[in-house]
């Protein structure tokens, strides 16, 4: 059900964005990207209400982590990723300040319906930017395959919303195994939000980015991934916390480590897109080690095994300088090659 609905999805927004004259990378961005974040948005809610809050913080913090380090790095390993200036511009540093806007607002170790107000209004503001450069579309941009056979707006639409139908509820039935399976294993639910419910609320942005890269849709593989992160961090952290009977807490854990390694993979997605505007396979290899590496200390962490420590020595003084280091060279070789190419 995952790969069938987002074949539809894909096939059917990019007919949608050539119908509508909007390109890939908006509609990556906005219906797509919220389409595939839906299951999150009622995971969040049911754990909210269940009164398991840690789930739903943790769930959106984990599965953003993931969209970015795993579900990028794999579909830059499929076929190496083009990324628009637009996302460099714009959505690379929206999505750092949401993030950073997050970790502010949670600071005191909750999120209150205040702060999931001032979370929805930066979406609004956002959804208004995306509405102002659909205006304003490239022709250029459109597969001419698309332009030529365009279905009809209302059959396209009807394909989109079949297609997220699929998506929500193959990942709601992949979620309800998840979580019975953690039970039995005893997780907590810290654990159990950043691992098995945040992989599995991201396979539907997974599955609908790997077959937009099998299909040489690199526009809407990219702007999935981002539009579903601001939603996760902006729209379901906000509607959550504006709902809830009581404020949102936020672990001191999630403050201490999950909430400045989201803020540091989002600043690590500036650098890394702007050498050379795309994402390399050797860039894709990167971020899935990074992962493995965060999964391994929160799984050793959480169980106190002596991995822990180990861990955290090696990525603080070793993989990191060496990470910061390498991003360095690539930005300012990428800023040189650039200077060069504008200069008369």
């Amino acid at each position: 059900m995952l790969i069938a609905g987002a074949d539809l999805l894909v096939r059917a927004g990019v007919r949608l964005s050539a119908r509508l004259r909007v390109r890939p990378l908006i509609m990556g961005l906005s219906i797509v990207a919220f389409g595939s974040s839906a299951p999150q948005m009622a995971i969040s809610l049911q754990a909210t209400l269940a009164n398991n809050t840690d789930i739903a913080v943790g769930s959106v913090i984990g599965s953003s982590i993931f969209n970015i380090l795993v579900v990028l790095g794999l579909s830059a390993l499929i076929i190496p990723l083009r990324v628009s200036r637009q996302l460099v511009r714009l959505d690379i540093p929206l999505m750092i300040g949401a993030s950073l806007l997050v970790f502010v607002l949670a600071y005191d170790e909750r999120l209150t319906p205040s702060d999931g107000l001032i979370l929805l209004s930066v979406l609004v503001l956002y959804l208004i930017l995306l509405l102002r450069q659909s205006r304003h579309p490239a022709r250029s941009h459109l597969p001419a395959s698309s332009r030529r056979g365009s279905a009809p707006r209302l059959s396209s639409m009807l394909l989109v919303l079949l297609g997220l139908g699929l998506l929500v509820l193959a990942g709601h039935l992949l979620l309800g195994a998840a979580v019975t399976v953690a039970d039995d294993l005893g997780l907590s639910e810290r654990v159990m939000g950043l691992t098995v419910i945040a992989v599995c609320t991201s396979l539907p942005q997974m599955a609908t980015s790997l077959l937009a890269a099998l299909r040489g849709q690199r526009d809407i593989a990219v702007g999935n991934v981002i539009g579903s992160n601001l939603f996760n961090l902006l729209g379901v952290l906000g509607f959550t916390a504006l709902v809830a009977p009581t404020p949102l807490s936020v672990s001191p854990n999630a403050l201490a480590f999950d909430l400045p390694v989201l803020l540091g993979v989002a600043l690590l997605c500036l650098p890394v897109f702007y050498s050379g505007y795309r994402i390399t396979r050797a860039e894709g290899l990167l971020f899935l080690g990074l992962y493995l590496a965060y999964g391994l200390h929160v799984v050793s962490f959480t169980t106190g095994m002596p991995l822990a420590g180990k861990l955290e020595h090696l990525m603080l003084f070793f993989v990191l300088p060496a990470l910061v280091a390498f991003l360095l060279f690539s930005s300012l070789r990428a800023w040189r090659r650039q200077h060069k190419r504008e200069a008369p």
